[in-house]
């Protein structure tokens, strides 16, 4: 029985991309999940799909001066280790991720596990949170050749 899990939120661009490989995947995977934040807007998306869905801890960067980023790690290792409770119950083939600060810990758990990753950025900009999970994926997909080249 074959099984993926598909992650990215935090906006519609994250996450609403992976609809359109997800139709596309449908007939090639037994299962499909998503897991995504546990209050971003990507949950009412996925649920609307009736795609089964988990939430994680996931913790967002502030690009200016603030003492929330102090959380960052706290929050972070939470989500690593809500993300490594689901997949290893899950236990999918493979990770599709399209990005976004919602899909690193989910990225991050499942390298640490072994589990096949395959990150997509279809920017031409690659974001923080895909340059960190980019170096902990199988295989980086992009939609413009000098975004492959940054």
């Amino acid at each position: 029985m074959s099984k993926i899990i598909f992650t990215g939120g935090g906006t519609a661009g994250h996450y609403a991309p992976n609809f359109a490989v997800i139709s596309a995947l449908k007939n090639s995977f037994d299962e499909i999940y998503y897991i995504g934040s546990n209050f971003g807007p990507e949950k009412q998306a996925v649920k609307s799909k009736n795609i089964p869905y988990f939430g994680v801890t996931t913790v967002k960067l502030l690009r200016s001066l603030s003492l929330k980023n102090a959380t960052i790690p706290i929050k972070l290792l939470k989500g690593i280790k809500d993300s490594k409770k689901i997949l290893r119950e899950i236990q999918p083939d493979v990770v599709f991720s399209k990005g976004g600060y919602v899909a690193l810990p989910v990225v991050i758990a499942a390298s640490n596990l072994k589990i096949p990753v395959i990150t997509h950025e279809s920017d031409v900009s690659i974001g923080l949170a895909n340059k960190i999970a980019c170096r902990r994926s199988s295989m980086v997909l992009t939609s413009f050749e000098v975004t492959s080249k940054k």
